[in-house]
């Protein structure tokens, strides 16, 4: 999701995209809808009618767990955000804090500790005894009882996680702008950390033009508390003026290829990591037709496609509706012919939502299948979907989960991710969701156990 500190000429250029996006749909055509037997929202072409409050999937998905959000995280404003996964364990994100559940019978998940620890967004990754959190809004300083008096700092925030049951504050980096997400990229005992975050904010005492595309944390895992800035690249030198010089809202690493997939707002773009400290475009890549916030990207496991979601109307808008072409809002499935990237195909999940439910693609992994490729991806309030984009020009929904609307704003599922087995879905509102998927094209996915999982430092399976 965007921060509500959508800065400069970014938020100009959203706004006016948005103003044009109840276009015409488009004729392309939509994939077939998985079919249920239960309460059903309404196929492509039609309105939504599930009530508010009920649950539909398809036959091959089953909901076998819920935790609702508890104590510091469930207050009004905390919001569940992102998750990252690590032997036994699941952590979540969330407006206040950040979460740690044991996971070790998917079916009976337990709530293990909760840090309140308030900052906009909270997004997560965990790597060995340390998990790090992106913070996106401007506090009074580093450490979880910071307010919001003097709103001067904004970044990272490190913990030592060794002990579940009581995790640690141990350090900090302030980042010019914040950090709206993060990726991890390891070396050895050095763990780079790529922030990215939209800016500049010339009235911001956080956030001064110029803001450079994206900033790279050094991490030495033995003394975090030496954490550091060691670079700040700026992938677009050319336009240092242009409205879309506004940062990158997420980074996708591939370690194994040393290459990563930036969703920089207004472009896609691929980089050469080999030397992670200095990352080098090989590519980039301009929709303005279909694209308005280009913001996160999912590689195939061979590595030879690139999915590019984009989150049209910062996920705030209900754009999963008949007056949204499929290509908007939507994901693009792009393949590497040659060292270069070329578009193939789209998908939107085909069940549309109701005018009052915000919908567009978000946060989604691969799930584990030699031979295919397939997502789960988390839509809002559009629930979540499993798809299928083996064939790149014409990837379609194999199964869904989802909720009726949910009263009072913003909803729905902000994450949705394979582990081991299950699905495990970040509901903003309603706490952590398990689901499980039957079906002869995903079965294959539960032979293959992960020992982590860290969606935006992509392993091959």
């Amino acid at each position: 999701m965007i921060s509500a500190k959508l800065r400069g000429a970014l938020l100009c250029t959203v706004l006016l995209l948005a103003s044009a996006c109840a276009a015409e749909p488009s004729a392309t055509e939509e994939p077939a809808p998985a079919t249920t037997s239960q309460e059903t929202s309404a196929p492509a072409g039609s309105t939504a009618t599930l009530s508010p409050g009920a649950v539909a999937m398809s036959d091959n998905v089953k909901h076998v767990a819920n935790l609702p959000r508890t104590g510091p995280l469930s207050g009004e404003g905390n919001l569940n955000t992102d998750l990252a996964f690590q032997g036994d364990y699941a952590y979540m994100g969330n407006f206040g804090g950040f979460a740690i559940y044991d996971i070790s019978e998917p079916t009976k998940p337990q709530l293990v500790s909760q840090v309140a620890c308030p900052a906009q967004q909270n997004d997560v990754t965990v790597y060995g005894d340390l998990l790090v959190l992106s913070i996106d809004e401007p506090r009074d300083g580093p450490e979880c009882d910071s307010g919001e008096g003097e709103r001067r700092w904004e970044g990272l925030r490190i913990f030592d996680v060794s002990d579940k049951k009581s995790p640690r504050y141990v350090g900090a980096v302030q980042t010019d702008c914040g950090s709206h997400t993060h990726t991890m990229v390891p070396d050895g005992e050095t763990l780079y950390v790529y922030v990215s975050s939209p800016g500049p904010e010339p009235e911001s005492e956080t956030c001064r033009p110029p803001h450079e595309l994206i900033q790279i944390v050094e991490i030495p895992t033995r003394s975090p508390q030496s954490a550091k800035i060691v670079n700040k690249p700026n992938l677009f030198p050319d336009r240092a003026n242009s409205e879309f010089s506004s940062g990158c809202h997420d980074i996708t690493a591939f370690p194994q290829n040393k290459v990563a997939a930036a969703a920089c707002f207004g472009d896609g773009v691929l980089l050469d990591i080999s030397d992670p400290v200095n990352p080098k475009v090989l590519q980039q890549l301009t929709d303005r037709e279909n694209f308005q916030i280009w913001h996160s990207a999912t590689f195939s496991n061979d590595g030879k496609k690139i999915v590019f979601g984009d989150e049209l109307g910062g996920g705030s808008q209900a754009t999963c509706d008949r007056n949204t072409p499929s290509t908007k809002g939507a994901n693009a499935v792009y393949e590497l012919v040659n060292g270069q990237l070329e578009r193939r195909g789209y998908f939107k999940i085909p069940r549309e939502q109701q005018e009052n439910e915000n919908c567009v693609a978000h946060n989604g992994s691969l799930i584990p299948v030699e031979g295919k490729d397939i997502m789960v991806q988390a839509w809002y309030q559009g629930g979540v979907s499993i798809w299928d984009f083996t064939d790149s020009a014409s990837p379609k929904e194999i199964g869904f989960f989802e909720r009726g609307p949910i009263e009072g704003g913003i909803a729905g599922s902000w994450s949705a991710y394979y582990y081991n087995g299950y699905i495990y879905s970040s509901d903003m509102t309603e706490g952590l969701d398990v689901l499980e998927i039957t079906d002869p094209l995903t079965d294959p996915a539960k032979q293959v156990t992960m020992d982590d999982f860290n969606v935006q430092t992509q392993k091959v399976y």
